[in-house]
């Protein structure tokens, strides 16, 4: 007697259908690319690998899923292929499609009116011309004065020399100083030489000088760099004897010196020109 034919039920072809899909391994996306872009080159796989320096086949297996190009290959494999790294994982370029910001500013250029538009290119053209980056290092501008305080003034804290502006770039030393002086003569040397530019932070945003204090001095109507001691100013140069007052001789106390200008420090004109650029409407 014939055996009773038994066709396999709906639950047991899913359960099949199922394993089949379990068991069918996904080939990742960049090994979809090699393939794609290789034979849109129309080169053997063996070829591509004599070009990489990859033994046996490594392409093969690349393509196949089997394994992937190790990650120092990368840059000579789209080298080979004439493709980015953006194409080989199949992944946007950010550099050929507008960000959400880049699609509002453009919608918001494209309201304005033929004069203003004329002006926001201008502006670019002469960001341009100065070379400009997206980060400008912060710059403080403070007075380099260029002479001694006028006899007959009474307050310290009302000093008010004529001077030029100083540009620095911003540091931890900078950003305490209210003002610069020019140091004159060689009483102060080894510590200051003749011509330093010295940043003092003025009183009373500075504490009373303390023995052993570097600061800067009137006296009369002479400006002085000196050490303050309880009993006078001191010079570093041995050869200039201490500076002795009595009860009735005026002296005041500018400010504390807390450096010296340095080169590094000054600010270039073209990076105070790109500065006040970027913050002109600040």
């Amino acid at each position: 007697m014939p055996r009773k034919k038994i066709e396999p039920t709906r639950n047991a072809l899913m359960e099949i259908n199922t394993n089949e899909t379990v068991h069918k391994k996904e080939i990742p996306a960049i090994c979809r690319r090699i393939r794609y872009y290789r034979e849109l080159l129309g080169i053997e796989q063996k070829e591509l690998g004599a070009r990489l320096n990859v033994v046996g086949n490594a392409v093969s297996n690349w393509e196949n899923g089997r394994a992937r190009p190790d990650i120092n290959l990368l840059p000579d494999l789209c080298d080979v292929l004439g493709i980015t790294l953006y194409e080989l994982f199949d992944i946007d370029d950010p550099l050929l499609r507008h960000t959400k910001r880049e699609q509002y500013l453009l919608s918001r250029y494209r309201n304005l009116s033929d004069s203003n538009k004329y002006l926001v290119d201008n502006l670019i053209n002469s960001m341009e011309r100065l070379g400009m980056v997206s980060e400008i290092q912060d710059i403080t501008e403070i007075t380099l004065f260029d002479k001694p305080l006028a006899a007959g003034i009474g307050d310290p804290t009302e000093f008010d020399d004529t001077g030029e502006p100083l540009f620095l770039y911003n540091s931890v030393l900078t950003k305490k100083a209210d003002c610069a002086f020019c140091v004159n003569g060689n009483s102060m040397e080894p510590t200051y030489s003749d011509g330093d530019i010295v940043l003092v932070q003025r009183f009373p945003r500075c504490s009373n000088p303390k023995p052993n204090d570097i600061g800067a001095f009137i006296v009369g109507n002479e400006l002085y760099v000196k050490e303050y001691q309880k009993d006078g100013l001191y010079s570093h140069n041995k050869n200039f004897a201490p500076m002795h007052f009595s009860d009735n001789e005026r002296v005041y106390f500018i400010g504390k010196v807390i450096g010296v200008v340095g080169e590094d420090d000054i600010a270039s004109q073209e990076d105070v020109d790109k500065y006040f650029l970027m913050h002109e409407n600040d």
